[in-house]
């Protein structure tokens, strides 16, 4: 009876151990299978603990029926202990995992936020060119809008030096006249005396001088003299010529009171403001004549500007695209009352007559800068997030980061940077495409 009794004992026991080594088979199981979804290696190793403990088991399970003796407190222990390992390891891994993950992520955002890169290709394609800055001696440039004006040395005024009627005119608008040619006929009551008055005189005068001292006396000789020299001269200050004059008395059926106004030198008519039959008071002006070879601008310059603007400071004179070189040959100490700007006054040659008195200009003075500087192209400069002006830096081939600079004098089309190194790569070409890249962050710095 004792013998059964044991015998029953052992079965107990041997059905509770395989019970408990069946459900810790199932509990390894399903940790290997949720590791292996994860990470492979994690997995064989899972794997490998989990025979391991099933062998240990098994083996454990045969001596317990050989000998029957139980250790259940022991066994409980071990298996708890295998649950914690594994939950150890699991737990480690995943911290890992995230750990991992978010280290990852910042750098990416960090590389993002300090830069970009581009492929050799893709910088082809959009036109990217890197100049590698150096100081230099640049030509500065300072902009003042001006105005084409005759010369007024070399320009004349046409304008009858007494009130009369024209006549006919002989020039017209824009006509190249040489000098000595005709260009406007008139009447006037007072030259048609002061004519008839020379007719006189000059006759008096040929006929005295004719008799001579032994016939008239010294004093007579003189006034008949005076009286030639007086006709003669007002006929002059009337704007006659010398040849003019001389047709007076030699032809006496001309009319008088008519006379013709000539060019007194060479050049264009630049206006002609009048019509036949008009009365001119004396000193109006009719007509404006004025060489184009050599013409004036006059460039209004703000007051506030701190300019030395010698004679013979070069400037560069732009009208519809073509450049005139100019050079200043006056400056006005006086301020305009109406634009309330200083004038400087330059020179320049018109050899292929495409400038003409009027005309408003452009006039950029030149000027070069005392000492070495560095400038990039105004192109070349872009606002940052903040509002500061940026160049785009190149660290290594291909990638480009965004620096802040401050900046210094125009420079024409340049302008002059502070806080960038000497031989230091700048992005010259393509800065918007590399800003609005770096704005989408398109792209990985490190081209992954």
């Amino acid at each position: 009876m004792k013998n059964i009794m044991t015998n029953i004992t052992s079965n107990k026991v041997s059905k509770k151990m395989k019970l408990i080594t069946l459900s810790s088979l199932f509990i390894g199981l399903a940790i290997a299978s949720t590791t292996a979804l994860s990470y492979k290696d994690a997995a064989l190793v899972n794997a490998a603990s989990v025979e391991q403990s099933i062998e240990i088991k098994t083996d454990h399970d045969h001596d317990a029926e050989s000998e029957n003796v139980l250790d259940k407190s022991g066994h409980e222990h071990g298996s708890d202990d295998s649950k914690d390992d594994h939950a150890t390891e699991e737990k480690s891994d995943h911290g890992h995992d995230h750990g991992s993950e978010t280290a990852t992520k910042a750098t990416t955002e960090a590389e993002h936020e300090e830069g970009i890169s581009f492929s050799p290709e893709k910088m082809a394609l959009a036109n990217i060119k890197v100049t590698s800055l150096k100081p230099a001696i640049f030509a500065k440039s300072v902009y003042a809008p001006g105005e084409i004006k005759a010369n007024g040395y070399t320009s004349y005024i046409v304008s009858p030096r007494t009130e009369s009627v024209v006549i006919s005119r002989h020039a017209i608008l824009g006509e190249h006249v040489t000098k000595g040619q005709a260009l406007v006929t008139l009447f006037s009551e007072s030259m048609a005396e002061a004519q008839a008055q020379y007719r006189v005189a000059y006759s008096d005068w040929q006929r005295t001088k004719k008799l001579g001292l032994g016939t008239v006396s010294e004093s007579r000789l003189l006034a008949s003299e005076t009286d030639y020299i007086s006709a003669y001269g007002r006929l002059t200050a009337f704007g006659l010529t010398k040849a003019a004059i001389k047709d007076i008395v030699k032809n006496n059926s001309s009319n008088l009171g008519e006379y013709t106004l000539v060019a007194q030198r060479s050049g264009v008519v630049l206006s002609d403001d009048f019509s036949q039959g008009q009365r001119v008071p004396a000193g109006e002006k009719i007509m404006v004549l004025a060489d184009e070879k050599d013409l004036w601008v006059e460039a209004r310059v703000s007051p506030n500007k701190k300019l030395s603007l010698p004679i013979g400071t070069i400037a560069k004179v732009e009208f519809a695209g073509q450049i005139h070189v100019a050079k200043v040959i006056q400056e006005a100490h006086t301020i305009d009352p109406s634009t309330r700007t200083r004038i400087v006054r330059l020179s320049v040659e018109n050899t292929d007559d495409s400038l003409h008195s009027g005309m408003f200009v452009n006039v950029n003075f030149q000027f070069d800068t005392k000492s070495p500087v560095i400038a990039v192209p105004e192109t070349a400069l872009m606002r940052g997030a903040d509002g500061d002006w940026t160049v785009f830096v190149e660290d290594h081939p291909g990638e480009f980061k965004a620096v802040e600079v401050e900046l210094g004098q125009p420079l024409g089309n340049y302008r002059q940077i502070i806080g960038i190194a000497p031989n230091t790569r700048v992005v010259t070409k393509g800065a918007f495409f590399v800003a609005s890249e770096i704005a989408k962050g398109g792209f990985d710095p490190h081209g992954h």
